[in-house]
């Protein structure tokens, strides 16, 4: 079953913790006028998310569908959505909608331009292109500027069962994953270029008072300082440390 936690006020956040891979796959509902899911979650996981977001709306009732980029866990199961929300419309940025939506969704999809705002009630989301950040050339996040929520898809990974949310630091476990991560299959996921600094601190200046991570706890604190610290991290152990690896320590 997903695990269902309000995280911030009408902000829902739907996990599915998979034992196997050893951390949780989060999906966030937020309940307005016009609903907005953000993360559709994988199509063997739509059932289980379906009867969570049953327990909060009316899926047929869900307006608005995004995502970060274009991963099977982040919206493999978005046809599945359109298909029991008929008034539901998928959104993107430019290029996410041009290289991916308008061939994948089911429905026409609404492409955003950078910056530009989607009103859902007494909500307004922003969508922040970040190309490349954390990975994929069609990768953005949603802001919502009046709760000033982050949804920051794969930004701050972190493994394990933990809690919802936490106003702990959450870095030394976000450092942990990124030294597992490099170390497993999925080494070079993330990488590190010449524009992930300039991403991550224009983030930060957004500030955000909660940051709605896709894998692990979510995080209220002083959120800016975290990004800027997250720049630091990546930069050291997938910067710095993975140019040296590869120089053979030169």
């Amino acid at each position: 079953m997903a695990q269902i936690y309000e995280i911030a006020p009408d902000v829902f956040r739907l996990s599915v913790f998979r034992s196997d891979l050893g951390f949780a796959f989060n999906h966030f509902l937020v309940r307005d006028e016009e609903p907005l899911l953000f993360h559709t979650g994988m199509r063997t996981m739509f059932p289980r998310l379906r009867d969570a977001v049953a327990k909060l709306i009316d899926p047929a009732k869900l307006r608005w569908i995004s995502y970060s980029h274009f991963e099977s866990d982040e919206c493999g199961a978005l046809n599945d959505w359109l298909a029991v929300a008929p008034q539901a419309q998928a959104f993107s940025g430019l290029v996410g909608t041009m290289v991916n939506l308008h061939d994948f969704a089911s429905r026409m999809p609404r492409a955003l331009q950078a910056n530009e705002t989607l009103p859902t009630g007494k909500y307004r989301f922003r969508f922040v292109p970040t190309a490349h950040v954390p990975h994929g050339w069609d990768a953005g996040v949603l802001f919502e500027e009046t709760q000033k929520t982050l949804f920051c898809s794969d930004l701050l990974f972190q493994s394990g069962d933990v809690p919802p949310v936490t106003s702990s630091d959450v870095l030394e476990r976000v450092r942990e994953a990124v030294v597992a991560g490099e170390a497993g299959p999925f080494a070079y996921s993330t990488p590190y270029n010449h524009r992930t600094r300039e991403v991550l601190h224009s983030l930060a200046a957004l500030g955000p008072q909660l940051l709605a991570t896709m894998h692990g706890s979510s995080f209220e604190g002083d959120c800016a300082a975290a990004l800027v610290q997250y720049d630091t991290i990546l930069h050291e152990l997938l910067g710095v440390r993975r140019r040296e690896t590869e120089s053979g320590g030169r």
